[in-house]
């Protein structure tokens, strides 16, 4: 079935690189002017962009709230003062740390890269989509719903604050026509995140434990973005459990 988003307008944090990329990709082959930001890698958003004459690359920090509202407020002038859909994907594990030897500074930065910057996002864009439609998808994690591995206790609590803040902002924002839901995949191969915080030996032993019997894809988070996005406008406040059927609401 052919996805028409024709004319959207949307914003993909954390879209260079992994999952963003992958959705960013995808919402534009459906026609929707894309704009992506990053943190750093900016090389990899300009070639992202460069790929697709739709999209835009901006450089963001959006755990600082100021930043979060001034280059919101440029990419609404560059989409003609509306952004319809938001996909709120920026967000890392930072680093594994017994709770034991956490520091104040690392649970901070683990909730406001993955919590904070999710609520910042959300907030800035209410203003442009005030159309009576909009979209904001919010990456939270298998690990949000099952305490994720050793040493992400602090990870796990904050993608379980982005399904609550999810499910809060679905009931407050229904009303505009904007529908709310959140993503919490397991694991999703040849990612930055996998790659950089899973070893090898241990994927293969999580895949070994997927009654599906293979790991997901960049393709099959987006595919649940799009059907948030453009294939239902009676869903909000849900969850999408892309984990192969390790894990069930």
């Amino acid at each position: 079935m052919e996805i028409n988003l024709k004319g959207r307008t949307a914003i993909v944090t954390g879209g260079n690189i992994g999952i963003g990329r992958g959705i960013a990709l995808a919402l534009a082959r459906c026609g929707v002017n894309v704009a992506i930001t990053c943190f750093s890698h900016e090389e990899e958003a300009n070639k992202t962009a460069r790929e697709l004459g739709t999209t835009l690359s901006f450089q963001l920090d959006a755990t600082d709230s100021t930043q979060v509202n001034r280059v919101f407020a440029q990419i609404a002038k560059a989409f003609s003062g509306q952004i319809n859909i938001l996909v709120n994907n920026a967000g890392n594990l930072v680093g594994r740390v017994p709770i034991a030897e956490m520091s104040d500074e690392h649970w901070r930065k683990v909730i406001d890269v993955n919590l904070t910057s999710a609520f910042y996002c959300s907030r800035a864009v209410i203003p442009y989509m005030n159309s009576g439609w909009g979209r904001i998808v919010n990456m939270s994690s298998l690990a949000g719903r099952d305490g994720g591995g050793a040493g992400a206790a602090a990870y796990a609590a904050s993608k379980a604050g982005v399904i609550g803040l999810t499910r809060g902002l679905a009931k407050e924002l229904a009303p505009k026509g904007i529908t709310v839901n959140a993503l919490a995949p397991g694991l999703i191969l040849d990612t930055p995140l996998q790659n950089n915080f899973t070893k090898p030996e241990v994927q293969q032993a999580t895949v070994a434990r997927i009654p599906l019997g293979h790991g997901g894809s960049v393709e099959d988070v987006a595919g649940a973005v799009l059907y948030f996005v453009a294939l239902t406008g009676f869903v909000t406040g849900e969850v999408a459990e892309i984990n192969g059927g390790v894990w069930f609401a």
